[in-house]
């Protein structure tokens, strides 16, 4: 059995909520040889949670056969100075011999943004342990941060921040991408486009029954679940449904929106300003529930900011859930790549337009039970055909393979 090291700050287990493309990919390599040790911060994203107890400096939790490291970071609130320290300890601390000393000498390892700084731990443990180093680039830094408004693109910061991610570009043996155009922003940085591999984010399909059909009370259920972030836009969608109360006969179209994030706050305080009592804003539940919560559905809302970052494609975690959900799915984005277009599942509208978001609802409720039903299936088709984690597990297993059998 080989071994493979994915440092991955903000991993998590299958009991929490969120995203789990690690803890998936890592439960199909098994059947391909590989033992996947995911090693990650001790401080849950969109919670805080701290998962040691006090004095712990590491532990290593088994989740199905899969060693999660959880290396101790400190706790913090928002995106400011408190969240840098945390990223600048964990790709220090995993750098110290002791800390990963318990888990198997690697035959690869993964460093997988968000933020560059577990990537540059990642290259460092390699090159320490002399085995290839695959960068897995899950947002392209810093350009999704000057994109979002959040960086000028003449800081010092992002100047420093774009010499790292070339300087990683050209030391990976790999590169992995999970945005399907990301090459066109990675080969003109004067990187072999033969290095980038496209292994998206997906679904565990075997979590997920057969659709079954919508309840058939008088209520309509619209759900989002996911982060309530910056780039969800999340305004859109609850002005969205303002604008659908004017409309005669959409009463009884309600919204359930799922999760957590920085803007929560703002977004139940904005309902509570656009009088919004077919609203309900609920707490994030762990990854195994989705499929249970998917079914309470009539549909689902996808809804991403106009920016020009997404331009690259788009592989969110939900939107594969809300494909194997088997409902109709409301696509308010403009990316390059549009998953629900290719699979005819829904109903697409330009982003930050409140206006054709609630049309596009009315035009979802008026249809029949049969045409809606028919929306969800293809989608669930599709993504059978492209997502499950099973082949894109068998993928990455290639990858590994080719890498090691190279290096030798």
């Amino acid at each position: 059995m080989k071994n493979v090291w994915i440092l991955n700050h903000y991993a998590q287990e299958p009991g929490g909520a969120g995203g789990t493309r690690h803890y998936s990919l890592a439960r199909h390599l098994l059947s391909h040889g590989w033992c996947a040790s995911v090693i990650a911060a001790s401080v849950e994203l969109n919670t805080g949670r701290q998962r040691l107890s006090a004095g712990e400096r590491k532990r290593i939790d088994h989740f199905g056969g899969i060693p999660f490291m959880w290396v101790r970071t400190p706790q913090y609130k928002g995106n400011g100075g408190g969240r840098m320290l945390n990223m600048l300890t964990y790709a220090l601390r995993v750098l110290i011999p002791g800390v990963t000393r318990e888990l198997n000498r690697p035959s690869v390892v993964v460093g997988s943004s968000v933020h560059p700084f577990t990537a540059v731990a990642g290259l460092i443990l390699a090159k320490r342990f002399r085995v290839p180093f695959v960068f897995e680039v899950r947002d392209l830094w810093p350009q999704t941060l000057v994109d979002l408004g959040r960086l000028r693109e003449e800081s010092i910061i992002t100047s420093v921040l774009r010499s790292i991610e070339k300087w990683l570009y050209q030391h990976a043996d790999s590169i992995v991408v999970l945005l399907p155009q990301a090459a066109k922003y990675i080969v003109p940085l004067g990187i072999p486009e033969q290095k980038i591999v496209w292994i998206p984010n997906g679904v565990e399909l075997d979590g997920y029954p057969e659709p079954a059909q919508p309840s058939t009370l008088d209520t309509f259920t619209l759900m989002y679940f996911g982060a309530h972030g910056q780039a969800n836009g999340l305004n859109n969608v609850l002005k969205a449904m303002a604008e659908l109360k004017k409309r005669p006969g959409m009463r009884h179209v309600r919204l359930r929106v799922i999760g957590d994030g920085p803007l929560k706050a703002e977004l139940i305080q904005l309902a509570r300003e656009l009088n919004l009592d077919s609203v309900e804003f609920e707490e994030p539940v762990p990854k195994q529930q989705i499929p249970f919560l998917a079914a309470e559905a009539d549909a689902f809302v996808f809804n991403l900011i106009d920016s020009p970052v997404f331009k690259f494609g788009i592989s969110s975690n939900k939107l594969f859930d809300y494909l194997a959900g088997g409902r109709p799915i409301l696509f308010s984005c403009e990316s390059s790549n549009n998953p629900i277009e290719e699979a005819k599942a829904g109903i697409t509208v330009p982003p930050e337009n409140p206006e054709a978001l609630a049309e596009a609802i009315t035009t979802l409720v008026k249809m029949t039970p049969i045409q809606r039903a028919a929306m969800g299936h293809a989608g669930r088709d599709y993504v059978e055909k492209n997502h499950g984690f099973d082949a894109l597990g068998a993928r990455f297993a290639t990858l590994l393979n080719e890498l090691v059998s190279e290096r030798r």
